[in-house]
């Protein structure tokens, strides 16, 4: 490398997306924000729509500060987004409307599914497990529904690549987010043209896949000369956002990954999908690697309960911030509340601590008596739930894991880290908090030729950012508790 390489990173989600401005110097990554801009649904006439033109705008303008702050100019750019939801384009390239949010999806999607193609059907072909959000489900529905612009549409483009089809022209399809469709085929490594087919949708709306780590194409001229910048290179990098964050998982050895948020993916990374029917019977997913393996994964609800908590505490006057939550929590008492996080009763958001009481409830426990045992319930129940999903990973992979390397914002909480650790018996290394972001950024300059590939990449992780490690305090207390909670599972 004879220069500095000065990368952007798109790094969109459905509430907030930004702008990274990353330099790399071949051993390094260095990263500053560049913009930030707010994401999020709008409703109109029962239907919840992405502002796509919106992200458009935002994105044009981070193109143009970085030109007014920087003197240099863009090596490459790459987009990665959530998963599942899509734009479609008319034969004259036109959107055909504004593309749909997964939350309009209900359970009667996915049982329109199963009554049309059995899902243990569509789960031998895809190894993804059945959601309501899944873009099968929602393009089912839309043919049910006789959709018009699904009718009229010429092609349909996943989230990441529809907005880099608008900078740059090209009609493509990422690897890693066309594995969270619940369409893409593991044994034929293409789309599953054949469920399409039974449900009467039409798979030619399907672009070719390409793979992570490519260059795609260039800023197009017109774009270019309109922002002031360079035609810098477009190139594939983990499009949906947890396969960027999961590459720039510092890990070493036979170790698990999570991605902690509202939700937390747990997992383990694969050279192939793992398909059996114990994976559907346990709802573990297959989804794409940057690498091109699989990450072998449980959805399990993760954060969601203690925010829905807090909204609930401050509708009554008891507005807290987190910090005060944690600290709240530790001085409770330990184990003294279970519950199942994934149970059906906590997938709804509002009135979360009566639904927490009513479960404790029903399983015979003792109810809460202040926010601070409420959150330690909830935050014990959470590392609970993790070795549970830890015992299952362990018999997928046929071998025993060695540590848990969590990323994303769920890591800021020590007392909640702490708590895994002691829970699953094994070290817990936290970081870095912007995964998705520096594995945007690490695959472009693997695009580039800059890194050779997921090892060195990891290893400029490891070079850039500093983790951190809590090592298990395990007791039998725990093991107690992981009893209770396996007899609320069954």
């Amino acid at each position: 490398m004879q220069s500095e390489l000065n990368l952007l990173a798109f790094d969109i989600g459905a509430s907030n997306g930004r702008c990274i401005l990353g330099r790399f110097d071949g051993n390094k990554i260095n990263m500053s924000e560049v913009h930030r801009f707010e994401n999020g649904y709008v409703e109109l006439s029962g239907v919840m729509y992405w502002n796509v033109l919106e992200l458009y705008r935002q994105m044009k303008l981070s193109f143009s500060k970085f030109k007014l702050n920087e003197a240099a100019d863009i090596d490459s750019f790459g987009i990665d987004t959530w998963g599942v939801d899509y734009g479609l384009i008319d034969k004259n390239g036109q959107l055909t409307g504004l593309p749909r949010s997964y939350r309009l999806c209900t359970e009667e999607d996915v049982k329109s599914v199963d009554k049309a193609v059995p899902l243990s059907k569509i789960y031998e072909r895809t190894g993804e497990a059945p959601e309501v959000y899944t873009t099968l489900c929602q393009l089912y529905r839309r043919h049910l529904e006789k959709d018009t612009a699904l009718k009229t549409a010429d092609k349909m483009l996943m989230m990441p690549d529809l907005l880099g089809y608008f900078f740059t022209g090209i009609k493509q399809t990422e690897y890693t987010i066309a594995t969270t469709t619940m369409m893409y085929d593991p044994h034929q490594r293409d789309w599953d043209r054949k469920t399409l087919s039974q449900l009467g949708v039409d798979s030619s709306i399907l672009t070719s896949i390409d793979m992570p780590g490519q260059k795609r194409g260039r800023l197009s001229k017109s774009i270019a000369d309109e922002l002031g910048v360079n035609r810098a290179y477009f190139s594939t990098v983990g499009s949906h956002d947890t396969a960027s964050a999961v590459a720039a998982i510092p890990g070493k050895g036979n170790f698990a990954f999570c991605s902690s948020g509202t939700w937390s993916l747990i997992g383990v990374e694969t050279d192939n999908a793992v398909i059996n029917e114990n994976m559907f019977n346990s709802g573990f997913s297959n989804e794409g690697t940057v690498q091109g393996g699989y990450r072998t994964l449980k959805s399990i609800m993760g954060l969601w309960h203690i925010q829905e908590c807090r909204r609930d505490w401050a509708r009554c006057g008891n507005s807290m911030s987190w910090n005060e939550i944690v600290a709240a929590a530790s001085q409770a008492k330990p184990l003294r509340h279970i519950i199942d996080t994934d149970s059906a009763d906590f997938y709804a958001g509002g009135n979360m601590e009566n639904k927490i009481q009513n479960f404790l409830l029903k399983t015979g426990q003792p109810a809460t008596g202040c926010p601070g045992e409420t959150a330690r319930c909830i935050y014990e129940s959470l590392a609970l739930k993790y070795r549970w999903s830890l015992e299952k990973l362990e018999n997928i992979k046929g071998e025993k894991i060695e540590a848990l390397n969590i990323v994303g914002g769920g890591i800021q909480n020590k007392l909640l880290n702490q708590m895994i650790a002691d829970s699953i018996g094994l070290p817990v290394i936290t970081g870095p908090i912007e995964g998705a972001a520096i594995g945007n950024l690490l695959t472009q300059a693997m695009a580039l030729g800059e890194v050779s590939g997921i090892d060195e990449l990891r290893q400029v992780v490891r070079n850039s950012v500093e983790v951190e490690v809590y090592e298990p305090h395990h007791s039998d207390i725990w093991d107690e508790a992981y009893e209770k909670l396996i007899t609320f599972i069954k």
